[in-house]
């Protein structure tokens, strides 16, 4: 049973899904107004990760992840470079839907964007208006009335008589009371802007999202993600716009990631305290940012350290080394020596499941795998063949999968580079026995380059990626 701690009743419950078998999932993206940070990544890779295990565990997942590309931020930056704000939005998703195939996320069922959905935004501004909820004080603005939700404040937690206290109207504003947000925001010069039936302006940062979700996945959803950094006010004001204007239960789980922190302060690119994908990337494989993320548990911060990456990248050499293949002269092991690796491949796939199953316990579900990479090293040194080692190997790599780890993609048995490179190091065994030394350390060499190592043992030679 698939048990996911849900913001909302702040406890874990049974995963029951509103149509059996499929799941809608809807994921708060990136507001593209300058290069995405690992902060981000750890977000993506969350979900990812989450995607990744119910579509193992058999679900239809519709996954859906909108990007944020008409914004206070984005005209801010547009008006300081002279750039067009709207290309200079689609110059950041490409980017990041760079990083994102780098790390090896999953594309989304779709990606939606506010300047895409602004008839059903302006739709839905106008249905919360009929019914009350919102009002229009006649300079151009549309407000939320949250006085008007009886519930406002149920998945942070908060009271509006608390909030009321720190809140204040901002010159300009002509709310009904200061806890009151933006659905609509009247036009300034200078900013990009679609007329409406309240004059002409662009639309508040939290209707975006609840227009977007159900355009895409309709009034009801299962899955709500994001930071916990968007649970007050972004994701409270989401539930109170969505409930009031269906009348129905917005979504079933509100599942939040912990931020990522960088010298013990949350990463964010408004303090300048962060480093970006692209930097990640170019001295750190894509893998070792996603066994960062599996090391810990996705509700809690999580440290970005070069000791924590340093760690993250010894536990993925750990994990590869139990995919080296067995010495081709390897005598075998004893039939009861090799039935306890299988074993061993059967009791790790069961505890991962229970790991998983317990709220996504990616770290659990981690320490099995190395449970089995430990047999399987112990099996090979002992003496195992291929086909002993094969049926273990086959469940590592299966449940690496899920876990949408690349281990340079180039390992697995079969594959056309590693049938060239079993090639190449029967040639470099040849060479030896020929003593022909500067060919056996050229093949080394460049095949080192490559990001190939040899060994050469009592057994034969074997490599590994």
């Amino acid at each position: 049973m698939l048990r996911v701690y849900n913001t909302l009743t702040r406890k874990k419950e049974e995963f029951q899904t509103i149509e059996p078998g499929k799941v809608r999932m809807y994921v708060c993206g990136v507001t593209v107004y300058s290069d995405a940070h690992v902060g981000h990544a750890m977000s993506a890779l969350v979900f990812d990760i989450i995607r990744r295990y119910l579509a193992h565990r058999g679900y239809d997942v519709r996954y859906v992840m909108n990007f944020t590309d008409v914004d206070d931020k984005i005209i801010a930056r547009a008006n300081q470079s002279g750039a067009d704000p709207f290309r200079l939005a689609e110059g950041y998703i490409d980017d990041y839907r760079r990083n994102l195939s780098d790390l090896n996320v999953l594309p989304a069922t779709s990606n939606p964007r506010a300047t895409q959905t602004m008839d059903k935004i302006e739709a839905m501004i106008q249905g919360l208006v009929d019914k009350g909820y919102a009002y229009a004080p006649g300079n151009g603005d549309v407000y939320f009335r949250v006085t008007k939700d009886n519930d406002y404040g149920k998945l942070s937690g908060r009271r509006i008589e608390d909030m009321q206290a720190g809140a204040r109207i901002e010159v300009g504003e002509q709310k009904e009371h200061p806890m009151d947000f933006a659905l609509w925001k009247a036009a300034k010069p200078g900013e990009p802007a679609w007329d409406s039936p309240w004059g002409k302006g662009r639309p508040g940062w939290h209707i975006e999202c609840s227009a977007m979700n159900l355009a895409e996945l309709g009034e009801q959803i299962d899955i709500h993600g994001g930071g916990n950094d968007l649970v007050f006010p972004h994701h409270e004001n989401e539930i109170a716009q969505s409930e009031s204007y269906t009348g129905k239960p917005f979504a079933r789980y509100w599942m939040h990631n912990g931020m990522l922190q960088l010298g013990g302060e949350k990463m964010s690119k408004s303090t300048g305290n962060l480093v970006t994908i692209n930097e990640f990337l170019e001295t750190r494989d894509p893998d070792v940012m996603r066994m960062l993320v599996l090391n810990g548990s996705y509700r809690a911060p999580l440290s970005f350290t070069d000791e924590a990456l340093d760690g993250a990248e010894k536990g993925l050499e750990r994990i590869k080394s139990g995919l080296k293949p067995a010495a081709p002269s390897a005598p075998g092991l004893a039939a009861g020596t090799a039935a306890a690796l299988v074993t061993q491949a059967e009791t790790t796939q069961q505890a991962f499941a229970e790991a998983m199953d317990d709220d996504f316990n990616s770290a659990g579900a981690l320490g099995h795998i190395f449970d089995l990479v430990r047999a399987v090293n112990t099996a090979r040194d002992a003496g195992a063949t291929a086909a002993q080692l094969g049926p273990a190997q086959k469940t590592l790599r299966a449940l690496t999968d899920i876990f949408g780890l690349r281990l340079g993609e180039k390992t697995g048995a079969g594959s056309d580079a590693d049938r060239f490179i079993s090639l190449l190091v029967e040639v470099r065994t040849e060479a030896r026995k020929q003593k022909n030394w500067a060919m056996s350390d050229l093949i080394r060499n460049r095949l080192k380059d490559l990001g190939v190592t040899i060994e050469d043992g009592k057994d034969g030679t074997t490599w590994h990626w």
